[in-house]
């Protein structure tokens, strides 16, 4: 019995730990160009999933209406604005690479969907690495790094 005891304690804090690893991507991180910052958050179905929650320029050229996703292949969803959109979908942490993948990206300034997967390097926990790539194979794509940042910026 006491074995069994030792086991499931043991089980229970690798569990921890493997959570709060997952967990660490959680924030908000400012683009690699600076324009954008993006909430990463966990739904409740425990997948990562990022938005837009502020822009630079978060107004058309003409300066009146937001920046919409004119980009879109759905033409249905080209007057939706770009604040607040979804762009990162469907991550899951896997914890023998340390990286979380099995998701997508996509990139408003083309209107593209690309599968992806983020990581951050030893050295470094502040920046996260995004790798986006085609046709399931990770060595045909664009990688990016974004900033971690404590708090959520305010839209002037």
């Amino acid at each position: 019995m006491k074995k069994i005891t030792i086991l499931l304690s043991l089980f229970f804090v690798s569990s921890c730990y493997i959570a709060a690893q997952a967990d660490k991507i959680l924030g908000f991180y400012l683009s690699e160009e600076s324009d954008a910052q993006i909430k990463i958050f966990k739904a409740t179905n425990g997948k990562y999933y990022g938005k837009i929650v502020w822009l630079d320029d978060p107004l058309e050229d003409d300066g009146v209406g937001p920046n919409l996703d004119d980009k879109n292949p759905d033409e249905s969803l080209r007057s939706r604005p770009v604040l607040d959109l979804r762009l990162l979908n469907g991550f899951v942490y896997d914890s023998e690479d340390n990286e979380w993948q099995d998701g997508t990206i996509y990139d408003p300034k083309s209107g593209k969907t690309y599968s992806c997967y983020m990581w951050y390097e030893e050295e470094n926990q502040n920046t996260l690495n995004i790798r986006g790539y085609v046709m399931g194979m990770r060595f045909i794509g664009r990688s990016s790094a974004w900033t971690k940042e404590s708090t959520q910026r305010k839209m002037e």
